[in-house]
């Protein structure tokens, strides 16, 4: 057990290193080419219209921090990746056992990585350099629903997954219809990615969910998928040491669609296909996505139907901010939450491995 946890921790470590060492020359470099929004508030809100309130609370901020700070967890993670692969290509086994990167356990959520980060950073070039809002909301749903239906069609056709594990009882069976609701659910965790929005809230959830999916792929003997997003979760902490407050730069879109792609792979990874239910306690896993998804959900519901906001701002994160909470307790309640709610997740994906 404790050889076989090497495996995980190493990587990790090597991650983590990565990210400190990348960080200072990645702030400089935003810094100098002024990678910050030119005019503050949310140009591509869902439900349109202004951000008034938010704009107020956010707009000196906005408009003096380098976006792109995502880019720190993705290059730490690819290039660990890539390091031990080629190191296990070229020496003795030591470095293939370390090896975490194969075609059954880590291909998908390291394509989905890079491709929600090549995307992103389309989306974040524009948002600095052309000053329009970045990609519409329409083109990044198309584009994060197309890599779902991709990686649907991946798991039903290449890896014969055709239903998604129930705790303690019989997984329920999909059919071919597991592909749109993989894709359906990718869409409904990248909406999540908007919790991105206060000085180190996003990298310590994401550090968290990542952490105890680790964890769940751990119990289930899936050593190279437990790796992978162990070092995710250290790339993510790297990340979060830049971005405590007051942040040094922000995760944006480049970040956060990289992060809420690979986090829907790992999910399903982890489900049927090493009999667990990984894609079941995701919800509950990550709380805080989940939260931030309904909750925006709602204020569009209540706008359109009721004509007035349920809350002061959607997601609720910055409700509580508007209600006079201070950034920081927002956050680190946040983080509170996230622990909670993934020690339940946790306990509940193993306990149902149990005969």
């Amino acid at each position: 057990m404790i050889s076989t946890a090497v495996r995980v921790f190493i990587p990790a470590a090597v991650s983590f290193s990565m990210g400190i060492v990348i960080a200072p020359f990645l702030a400089g470099a935003l810094y100098r080419a002024k990678a910050w929004k030119k005019k503050a508030g949310k140009g591509n809100a869902i439900g349109g219209g202004g951000t008034p309130l938010f704009d107020a609370l956010h707009k000196e901020r906005e408009v003096s921090t380098p976006r792109m700070g995502g880019i720190l967890i993705w290059s730490s993670t690819l290039v660990t990746a890539f390091l031990f692969w080629i190191f296990a290509q070229s020496f003795h086994s030591f470095w293939q056992w370390l090896d975490f990167v194969n075609r059954r356990e880590t291909w998908l959520p390291i394509f989905a990585l890079a491709a929600g980060a090549s995307a992103g950073l389309v989306d974040d070039f524009l948002e600095i350099k052309e000053g329009r809002g970045g990609l519409s909301l329409a083109r990044r749903l198309t584009i994060v629903g197309t890599i779902g239906l991709i990686a649907g069609w991946w798991f039903y056709a290449k890896l014969g997954v055709v239903s998604i594990g129930i705790p303690f009882s019989t997984p329920l069976f999909l059919g071919w219809f597991i592909i749109p609701f993989f894709a359906a659910v990718t869409l409904l965790v990248y909406a999540g990615g908007t919790i991105d929005g206060l000085d180190g809230l996003a990298g310590g959830v994401f550090a968290i969910i990542f952490m105890t999916y680790s964890g769940i792929a751990f119990g289930e003997g899936q050593v190279s998928l437990a790796a992978f997003p162990a070092v995710v979760a250290s790339a993510t902490l790297a990340f979060l040491w830049f971005n405590i407050p007051p942040a040094r730069f922000y995760m944006s879109e480049t970040g956060s669609m990289a992060l809420t792609l690979s986090l829907t792979m790992i999910a399903f990874a982890s489900d049927t296909l090493s009999k667990g239910v990984g894609v079941f306690v995701l919800p509950l896993i990550a709380l805080p996505l989940t939260a931030t998804v309904l909750t925006t959900l709602l204020q569009v519901f209540w706008k359109k139907v009721f004509h007035k906001k349920l809350f002061l701002i959607a997601p609720i994160h910055h409700h509580f901010e508007a209600l006079g909470w201070s950034a920081a307790k927002v956050t680190m309640r946040y983080w509170v939450i996230t622990i909670m709610s993934g020690v339940v997740g946790l306990t509940i994906a193993l306990l149902s491995r149990l005969p």
